[in-house]
């Protein structure tokens, strides 16, 4: 399994958001210039993320986004999710929606498959946006 550019560069803005959480609106190219991202993308990421209600946007000179609650309340899992879609190793298993299956009574591997989709997703669900900022801070003050 292999998450796309969305997951991981919309995880890397919704970070930054974190870093600036409290702080006035950021504007999204600031976002892409720390991130090294294309302004044009994060666009299209930030207005999925919109829309899913993890980031709200303000408008005028003083515009940019926020996130649209705390980072403490905000998992990877729910930004991977509304970027990348269900956690789903093989499609008989998603999360979701679980694609009929003729064999999934007598499968032998089926049960490695939720295994893993379920460790993924508990992986995913249990870091908050601010569980890797305060990783990122100690790693910066260690390195000082």
């Amino acid at each position: 399994m292999r998450f796309s550019t969305k997951g991981h560069y919309g995880l890397k803005a919704m970070l930054d958001l974190a870093q600036h959480y409290g702080a006035v609106p950021v504007p999204l190219k600031s976002v892409a210039q720390r991130q090294r991202l294309s302004g044009y993308y994060l666009e299209q990421l930030f207005t999925m993320l919109r829309k899913a209600g993890l980031i709200k946007s303000v408008r005028g000179v003083q515009g940019g986004y926020m996130l649209a609650r705390p980072p403490e309340e905000i998992k990877v899992g729910d930004v991977i999710r509304v970027l990348e879609g269900p956690v789903a190793p093989v499609e008989c298993v998603n999360e979701v929606e679980p694609k009929e299956c003729d064999q999934a009574d007598y499968c032998i591997t089926r049960i490695v498959w939720v295994k893993l989709r379920d460790s993924i997703a508990g992986v995913l669900d249990s870091i908050s946006l601010a569980d890797i900022c305060r990783g990122a801070q100690k790693n910066q003050q260690s390195q000082e």
